[in-house]
């Protein structure tokens, strides 16, 4: 029989808001992904942690994850994002690690050309290669979480973009860019989900203090970004996840076809 302080817990356990679903965070072994991975397993989903090269720091995330938890609530599975068979076979391992539908997609992996160049000296190279991993990435992994996410109410598509669309500031033009298109691409995608009772929204934050953020930057140039914050810093990480932790309850579903962009005023 178990005691009141156990039925307690179960009872709690049982009603965090998304028990059990399966989500999978792509670009989940650092930065933004990371906290977003974290949070939602805080609020009871089981985690596919995704990267691309660094398997350690992916480890650890999961390490965190399942620290006193009797099963496993995290996995890891490495795929680069910008190739569609990865894509897929990421998927194939969420479904096959949790014996279970995947309830929600949250696509975080990017990339951003560090040395800031301006449209005029941006190689072809740096161009295709931001493309390929924030459009066409997102793309194939929205394409194949449309086609495989759990219909019938609960069922979530997440693209996180930037704020850089609305900002358009210099030395981002490519980045911007591969961002807008999927900004256009998440409206089309929520009216094409009619009848799935799957949302598909984009969260955009503006300048959080992580490693992509601060390469490249001088000190003087983060300083100029955190004087012109109406809040007077630098947004965290922590700032981002809450608000991509709500779009994924059942609380958001009347949030649909939108993005929300999470800058602290910056725009």
């Amino acid at each position: 029989m178990a005691t009141h302080s156990q039925s307690q817990y179960q009872s709690q356990y049982q009603s965090l808001p998304l028990q059990d679903r399966v989500v999978i965070v792509t670009g989940s072994s650092r930065g933004i992904g990371r906290e977003i991975a974290i949070h939602l397993a805080s609020l009871g989903a089981r985690i596919v942690i995704n990267y691309t090269s660094n398997s350690s720091q992916a480890d650890s995330v999961a390490a965190q994850i399942n620290a006193n938890t009797a099963a496993p609530r995290a996995v890891v599975v490495q795929a680069d994002v910008s190739d569609p068979s990865q894509v897929k076979s990421l998927f194939d391992s969420a479904e096959r690690a949790f014996y279970s539908p995947i309830h929600i997609l949250v696509n975080s992996a990017g990339v951003l050309d560090g040395t800031y160049p301006s449209i005029a000296n941006t190689t072809v190279e740096s161009f295709d290669r931001t493309f390929a991993v924030n459009t066409r990435g997102a793309f194939a992994c929205a394409r194949e979480a449309a086609n495989r996410l759990k219909r019938g109410g609960g069922g979530r598509i997440i693209l996180v973009t930037s704020s850089q669309v609305a900002a358009l500031r210099p030395g981002f033009g490519a980045y911007a860019a591969s961002k807008a298109a999927v900004e256009a691409m998440v409206k089309v995608l929520a009216k094409e989900l009619k009848g799935t009772q799957i949302t598909a929204n984009c969260v955009a934050p503006g300048p959080i203090a992580t490693e992509m953020f601060f390469e490249g930057k001088t000190e003087e140039t983060v300083n100029k970004i955190v004087q012109e914050s109406p809040l007077g810093r630098l947004g965290e990480t922590k700032d981002v996840a809450p608000v991509v932790g709500f779009l994924a309850t059942d609380a958001a579903e009347w949030v649909n076809g939108q993005i929300v962009r999470v800058n602290g005023g910056y725009i």
